[in-house]
This record gives C-alpha cells, sequence and structure tokens, in this order.
C-alpha cells in the first residue's frame, strides 16, 4: 500500500471516529435535556400536590409566622431557573418546554392566590410582583427587565416575584392578564395591584414599589424563563 493510501485510509477512520464521538456527545447531550425535563415534571407534580395539600391545612390554620407563608418559594425559583436554562436549549417551540411552561405558570397563579388568601384572611401586606415578557422577539428590554428583577429577588429574599410569558396560550393565564388589565405593552409589571410598562433602569423599576416596600417584603418566586 502506498504512503497516499495509507494516509487517506488513516484519515478516513480518522473522520468515522470524530464522527461517531460527535454523535455519541449529542445523543448524551440530547438524553440529559430530555432526563432534565424528566425531573422538572416530576417536581411540578409535587409541587403542585402539596399546594393543594396547603390550601386544605391554611383552611383550618390560626395565622401565625408559620401558616402565613408558603414553603414552595424556593423551591419554584430553583425549578423557574432550571425551566429557563432548558428553554434555552431547547428553544421555546418545543413542545415539552411549552407544556411544563404551563404548567409551570399554573403553579406560580396558585402560589399567587395563597398568598392573597392569607394577607385577606390574616393581615399580611406582602409585596408581590407579576412580571410579563415575551419570547417572541418584540419585548427588547425583558431581558434587561429579568435581570433586575434577578437583582431585587436576591437582595430582597422576602419579594415575591411571578413571571409569566404574556403570549402563552393558556387559559388560565389570559384569565389573570384580564382581571388585571396588562396591556400587551411588554415589559409589563403589576405591584401589588398597580400596573406599569417597560423598563428603563433598576432604579425607575424600584419606584414603582411601595415606599419601604423592599425593605419589609415577605418571599420570592420565580425567575423570568
Amino acid at each position: 500500500m502506498s504512503l497516499a493510501a495509507r494516509n487517506a485510509l488513516i484519515a478516513f477512520f480518522i473522520t468515522i471516529a470524530l464522527a461517531g464521538t460527535v454523535a455519541y456527545a449529542v445523543n448524551y447531550l440530547n438524553r440529559a435535556r430530555v432526563n432534565d425535563l424528566s425531573a422538572i415534571e416530576d417536581q411540578i407534580s409535587i409541587d403542585t400536590l402539596s399546594l393543594d395539600t396547603q390550601f386544605s391545612l391554611l383552611e383550618a390554620a390560626p395565622c401565625d409566622s408559620s401558616a402565613s407563608s408558603t414553603a414552595l418559594t424556593g423551591e419554584l425559583a430553583d425549578l423557574g431557573g432550571r425551566l429557563s436554562s432548558t428553554e434555552s436549549q431547547l428553544g421555546s417551540d418545543n413542545a415539552q418546554v411549552v407544556r411544563l411552561k404551563k404548567q409551570y405558570s399554573l403553579l406560580e397563579i396558585r402560589d399567587y392566590l395563597i398568598t392573597k388568601q392569607l394577607a385577606a384572611a390574616c393581615g399580611t401586606k406582602p409585596v408581590t410582583v407579576l412580571y410579563f415578557y415575551s419570547n417572541a422577539g418584540d419585548c427588547g428590554n425583558c431581558d434587561k427587565a429579568g435581570y433586575a428583577l434577578s437583582y431585587l429577588r436576591n437582595t430582597y429574599p422576602a419579594l415575591r416575584v411571578y413571571s409569566f410569558d404574556y403570549l402563552l396560550d393558556l387559559g388560565a393565564l389570559k384569565t389573570l392578564i384580564a382581571i388585571m388589565k396588562v396591556k400587551d405593552s411588554l415589559p409589563a409589571f403589576v405591584v401589588n395591584g398597580k400596573q406599569s410598562y417597560g423598563f428603563t433602569s433598576l432604579t425607575d423599576l424600584e419606584k414603582q414599589f411601595p415606599k419601604g416596600a423592599l425593605a419589609t417584603s415577605t418571599a420570592t418566586i420565580g425567575p423570568k424563563f
């Protein structure tokens, strides 16, 4: 066998090996993503059951410190972060990602309702932010607004932030948008029931909160995804 033929054969086998390695890596990453989606779905199911149980418990519970907040704030924030990362990898149009976003949004709405019920029954004054964004490409400042809310959430761990994809095809979310009278001018915020639109800076966003509210807020949920 000539030197040229030998070199060509070696190059052929190297190409096959590289193609096999790339295929294996892609399959491995796809399996990891599927496993992560399954884990998120399982956690959402558990958290939904936990919320249902909390509804039942809180109906008979006294308004003491242990009953005045949900135990899902940290879990929901972590869940939202993982879902956001998965969406970035698989895309906003991935069918399983869309289904999980709907389930997660329902979970957020249910927790928001618990917070309002406790506030009415127990006289608590939580600070809640409903944040509406879009991944459709027509929301130039949504990413900046999301980062700002993440900063506020980390700075004030008691702040409750609920993030929703405004264009998500979900009946409960559409009802929430209608009740809150949220326009399609995004990003949009509803801070303790008061609407505001657009994002310019963290300082301007902080001005939307009631005076002294950030220092005394009582919980945090859900990053943008």
